[in-house]
């Protein structure tokens, strides 16, 4: 017997046709058929292949399978032999499913399981051969890996930059003119060494590859990273049957022939053929495109109502869809498509787009542009004012012809050079590489992101709206009390017995108790229990948690246990270890099952029928207390004596609901039991099943039941969770529980917790706690004054929750919400990050979040809350570093360049190459990897309109920019008066080495973007931080030594070292006291910048009309501003940056949500930085409003 079949699933009428023995192959259609029946499994041109049989031992192919779901066909299931035809032609048994001990699949007919006479020992085969035949003929359930580009193919991408190439023919000129200059020149014996004239060429091309190789080495790892963290996300644990046992298994190992169990909230990822189930509906929208719930029936009945012709065919839907989402109902399917062969696998296949750019990509990449503007009008104002000055001296120039194209050459190589600086594509590495090691971190920290944006948005949460069971408990749960009839037997140990004010005393330790008509106590322990009530009642408590539940049995670690919902697993601990529960199957098999109506959060309550011994019928009820006692009439009266229904009046419901309070008070959770013995079913009243929808039929039953109990259910806090709601309070986060228990018990769980303290309730006058539907009746001017000090929403559904999410972003606020139900996805959507429960959450769940809590556990969602600050600092440390590079760049570049007779800047370009490798790749990897530190929750999140550049980094931006122009400027050109005489060759490479070492130390520096000075807080837990500054320096040291005509340097002498390492490291003082002059100054400052230029009024205008003109697509204003700042970059650029720009787009499935209606952007603000000067605009944008969002407020 299928141990699945402890569902017990009502088998219909011809569930099983002993005598159809004929496969799929040998199925022909009666003469009498149609012609669609008689000709539905036709392959389409070019797809012979995935027809033809050829060795198969299967008498079935891909291709024809295909066509029972493309598209949905019941005469091609009937020309497939049924669900026989299926079975025999599958080599399986819908019951057992496959057999585990399947290797090679024989070809005889008389091994309908596909396995061996004998079966081999597990322990001796290798897993590659397990179910080699299916695999081989039918595929596995992953699709092929998309095919990356390869470490070559990146470093073409990369080479394909304009810049780069310009600089590369540039180079190659000056490497051919230095190869005819050196061999075919005239050299003096007498004029000292001889010049090596093509080295600077050949260094330049050496630069250029560097940089090329790394920033390709910088993709490859990315792409890696993201492959690995996609095929993380994608896996996920399924019920399927194997030789008769249910097991949990990987959703990649799911095989064709598999029988696989389905429930409410489940994502289909297999295609398949319903075998039996109970109200079995789906959402198919996802791959139909039909909004309708489509009910489904077993193919048996199917295929005899096809036959009959008494059903309107369109109505005849076995066919599970995968990518459907379960909304109601449980069953078994046949598993018929797996992998690229399924119908979600071939749209996938056809549709794999490169997913799009994070909002703050976008706010970088409309900075980048700004700055590749500027930096590139230096660079063409640089090489105008040079070419002037060498064409004003050619006519006085004696030199030789090569030495004057040499001049030209590298006055054009120097300007490009400062184009190549100035574009800074490490903004984007930046955030790339944050959010990758982020995500790989999160991951560890049992926080698996979907969606990469939430990263970097969850940084900026205000509010955490969480869920209680699982989530802040551990879902561990153990019922601990319980009262059974009325009056009857109250259990459970002391610290949980309920005070019983009617019909009870007090013991001595103010525990009340209950009496019988003797006098005697009647409070038990839970072990006493078993002893006390009659075996009738005993009988109906195991029926009640046995047959009336969806869990079943398994294994873990070679022990028996129940796989299920926590509540329904405690409660078949308890009858276990209390009244003997046997093992279910053999429970199930006494009563079966002729009509089951799964628990939903509308009905707060679930239901099954069962048949009797006697031909009656039993519906057995549980559910929440408030909403089962209120359709009993009658009660158990002494659950010490058989079963003797008593009226219920309303004192004893009185007393009840008082014994309910009780619990919940004691932060214990409730749930009663009722029953209903019915003569006939359907019972008179009711009708049909299909007369009604579920809800309907459950309110014409549920009513006249007998009230048998209830139990009280212990659900411990999570160690560390009152912690991480002091650290979210630390972080200025509020947090807000929400959850379906009752006033009293959420109120306890959240006092325990420490969402409500005493101080939160002395401090506001405004409602802690609310029931969901009481907060969801309010307008919404009510809900406005209400939600901000709203602490805890009780007897929630998803709906409420959903109301409660739109209210809080309607005011502001960036909400995080955590969700596990089928019916949270509204919620999970409307928020700005949604949090998903990776154990106990379903399917639907986890497709609607942004990031999947891998352990339910609410202080990860805190870890997460780090993580989002940490990226969003990281990227900002990055940017006030390279800003400050760029700026000091270019304008000594220009300022040497200019007011050099030679026309030759004091950093050539070769160095400033180095220069560039350091800020765009080494100091991307140094600062966009550091961890969260304490100190990150000390502050209060950023507000959705907060600066991207803040005041403070601008501050450290300016300052640091002056003090290393003043030190290299100075040396440039005062330093041979105020030192001693130096060459001009040391003299350079003098400025060269403390330009770089003044970097190293800014990077140090730059490791705060605030006013405190501890800037070494958390380096020693940054490996790589210490790895990049190791290998600057090494670098620069080298350079010095060996790099000679390459670099065009001379070695330094000590002192000179000294001078520069000094230098160098004075950038951490002046960082200091930068630090230390207060921002109200600069504030002052910026109050007298006048206000931003007309063009950027007119570019908002132009933003806007674009918006409104999208026509519903979900572009935002941000992207728009993006793809024109692009425009620029990859006209000027290519390359890798051509690559970025083409990811700008819609999300696929985002591209049909109406404006006003779709989540907001994940970032606060897109740019804080305009034009025309990078500085001024910078800055007054600190006045100006953030450019306006596409977005209904």
């Amino acid at each position: 017997m299928d141990p699945l079949d402890s569902h017990n699933f009502p088998s219909p009428a011809g569930a099983h046709i002993d005598g159809i023995v004929s496969t799929a192959a040998e199925s022909k259609p009666d003469a009498g058929s149609s012609p669609a029946e008689a000709t539905p499994i036709q392959p389409d041109p070019g797809e012979e292949s995935l027809f033809n049989i050829g060795d198969s031992p299967f008498g079935l192919s891909p291709g024809r399978l295909s066509r029972l779901i493309e598209p949905k066909c019941v005469a091609a299931l009937q020309a497939l032999g049924g669900l026989p035809g299926l079975e025999r032609g599958l080599r399986t048994d819908v019951r057992a499913g496959l057999s585990i001990y399947e290797t090679k699949v024989q070809k005889a007919p008389d091994q309908p399981n596909g396995g061996p006479a004998k079966p081999p020992s597990l322990l001796n085969k290798r897993d590659s051969d397990h179910y080699s035949d299916r695999r081989r003929i039918f595929g596995e359930n992953r699709l092929p890996d998309r095919k990356s580009k390869s470490f070559l193919a990146l470093a073409w991408v990369a080479l394909q930059d304009r810049v780069l190439i310009l600089l590369s023919v540039a180079a190659a000129i000056s490497l051919a003119l230095g190869l005819y200059q050196t061999f075919d020149g005239h050299h003096d014996e007498g004029q000292g060494p001889a010049r090596v004239e093509w080295i600077e060429g050949v260094a330049i091309i050496v630069a250029i590859l560097v940089v090329v190789l790394v920033g390709a080495l910088n993709d490859w790892q990315k792409e890696r990273q993201f492959r690995r963290l996609n095929r993380k996300k994608e896996d996920r644990f399924v019920t399927v049957v194997r030789s008769g046992r249910a097991a949990r298994l990987s959703v990649h190992d799911v095989l064709v022939g598999d029988v696989m169990v389905v429930e409410q909230g489940d994502v289909i990822p297999v295609d398949g053929v319903l075998i039996e189930g109970h109200n079995v509906s789906c959402d198919e929208s996802s791959a139909t495109g039909e909004s309708d719930v489509v009910k489904k029936m077993p193919a048996d009945v199917v295929s005899q109502h096809f036959l009959q012709r008494d059903v309107n065919e369109r109505k005849l839907d076995p066919f599970l869809l995968s990518g459907a989402r379960v909304l109601d109902g449980v069953g078994k399917f046949l598993v018929t498509a797996v992998g690229p062969h399924s119908s979600l696998g071939r749209t996938m296949m056809a549709l794999r787009n490169d997913p799009g750019m994070t909002p703050l990509q976008a706010r970088l990449n409309i900075l980048a542009g700004y700055i590749a503007k500027l930096g590139s009008a230096a660079g063409l104002l640089l090489f105008t004012v040079l070419l002037i000055e060498f064409l004003a001296r050619l006519p006085g120039n004696t030199a030789s012809s090569e030495e004057k194209g040499q001049t030209f050459l590298r006055i054009l190589i120097t300007a490009i050079t400062i184009i190549v600086v100035a574009v800074p594509e490490g903004l984007p590495l930046a955030v790339t590489l944050s959010l990758a090691f982020a995500t790989k971190k999160m991951t560890r920290e049992n926080n698996l992101v979907r969606h990469l944006q939430s990263c970097e948005t969850m940084g900026n949460a205000t509010v955490i709206c969480s869920d209680k069971t699982g989530t802040l408990t551990q879902n561990v749960m153990t019922v601990v009390a319980g009262c059974l009839g009325i009056g009857g037997i109250t259990f459970g140990d002391k610290p949980f017995s309920p005070r019983r004010t009617e019909r009870g005393g007090s013991d001595s330790n103010g525990i009340s108790t209950t009496h019988d008509s003797t006098g005697e106590k009647q409070q038990l322990t839970i072990s006493e229990l078993a002893s006390t009530v009659s075996p009738e009642v005993r009988t109906l408590i195991k029926e009640s948690v046995a047959i009336n539940s969806t869990a079943f049995e398994g294994e873990e670690n070679s022990q028996p246990i129940f796989i299920g919902t926590k509540t329904e697993t405690a409660l078949l601990d308890w009858a276990r270890q209390s009244f003997s529960l046997g093992p279910l199957a053999t429970e199930r098999t006494q009563y079966p099952l002729v009509y089951v109506l799964p628990f939903n959060s509308r009905r707060k309550c679930m239901g099954s029928v069962m048949r009797l011994p006697n031909n009656k019928h039993r519906l057995l009820v549980k559910g929440a207390p408030e909403v089962v006692l209120e359709q009993c009439s009658t009660a158990v009266a002494d659950p010490a004596q058989p079963p003797s229904p008593s009226p219920l009046q309303e004192s004893d419901k009185k007393e009840i609901s008082n014994i309910v309070s009780q619990y919940a008070s004691l932060s214990l959770r409730t749930l009663a039991l009722a029953y209903r013995d019915l003569d006939t079913w359907p019972p008179p009243e009711t009708g049909s099943e299909e007369q009604h929808t579920d809800d309907g039929y459950a309110n014409l039953l549920f009513h006249n039941m007998t009230w048998l109990g209830v139990v009280a259910i212990q659900d411990p806090v999570r160690e560390g969770v009152p912690a991480a709601v002091r650290d979210c309070r630390r972080a200025s986060v509020t947090v807000k529980m929400v959850t379906g228990d009752k006033v009293e018990t959420a109120r306890a769980i959240a006092r325990e917790c420490g969402i409500i303290t005493d101080d939160n309730n002395n401090n506001h006058n405004g409602i802690r706690v609310m029931e969901g539907a009481e907060f969801s009746r309010l307008s919404e001017e009510q809900r406005r004054t209400v939600v901000r000090e709203l602490c805890v929403l009780a007897r929630s559904s998803p709906d409420n929750k959903r109301v409660l999410v739109e209210s809080l972003r309607a005011l502001g606020e960036v909400v995080a919400v955590t969700g596990d139900g089928t019916n949270d996805a509204p919620a999970l959507k409307a928020a700005d990050v949604g949090f998903s429960m990776g154990v106990t959450g379903t399917e639907v769940a986890k497709e609607a979040s942004d990031i999947i809590l891998m352990d339910d556990n609410f202080s990860s969602i805190v870890k997460a809350l780090a993580w989002g600050r940490a990226i969003n600092d990281a990227v900002k440390k990055f940017l006030q570093f390279q800003i400050t590079v760029n700026i000091t760049a270019v304008v000594l570049t220009f300022v040497s360049a200019v007011a050099s007779s030679e026309e030759r800047s004091v950093l050539n370009a070769i160095q400033l190459l180095w220069v560039n490798l350091i800020m765009d790749t080494f100091a991307a990897l140094a600062l966009a990897t550091d961890p969260p530190n304490g100190s990150l929750l000390d502050r209060a999140p950023e507000p959705r309109k907060a600066l991207l550049i803040t005041l403070t980094m601008w501050k450290m931006i300016l300052g640091q920019s002056l003090y290393q122009l003043a030190v290299c400027l100075t040396l440039h050109f005062a330093g041979p008066s105020l030192l001693w005489y130096y060459p001009e060759p040391q003299l350079r490479t003098l400025v060269f080495n403390t330009f770089v070492f003044m970097q190293i130390f800014k990077l140090v520096n730059s490791r705060r973007i605030d006013n405190k000075l501890n800037i070494f807080e958390g380096l020693h837990r940054n490996h790589l931080f210490m790895l990049m500054l190791a290998v600057m320096v090494a670098g620069q040291v080298l350079i010095v030594f060996v790099g000679g005509d390459a670099f065009v340097v001379v070695r330094l002498n000590g002192v000179q070292w000294e001078i520069s390492l000094v230098l160098g490291f004075l950038s951490i003082p002046a960082g200091i006291l930068i630090r230390l002059v207060p921002d109200a100054w600069l504030r002052a400052c910026v109050r007298r910048v006048p206000a931003l230029p007309r063009w950027r009024r007119k570019r908002q205008e132009k933003d806007e009309e674009a918006c409104t003109s999208a026509n519903g697509r979900d572009l935002e204003s941000a992207m728009f501003v993006v793809r024109d700042d692009l425009a620029f970059l990859k006209r000027v650029r290519g390359g890798r940056i051509a690559a970025l720009s083409e990811a700008i787009a819609v999300r696929p499935g985002q591209n049909h949500v109406e404006l006003g209606q779709r989540r907001r952007s994940k970032s606060t603000v897109q740019s804080a930085v305009g034009m025309p000067g990078l500085l001024a605009a910078s800055i007054g944008a600190a006045r100006s409003q953030d450019h306006p969002q596409c977005r209904a407020e």
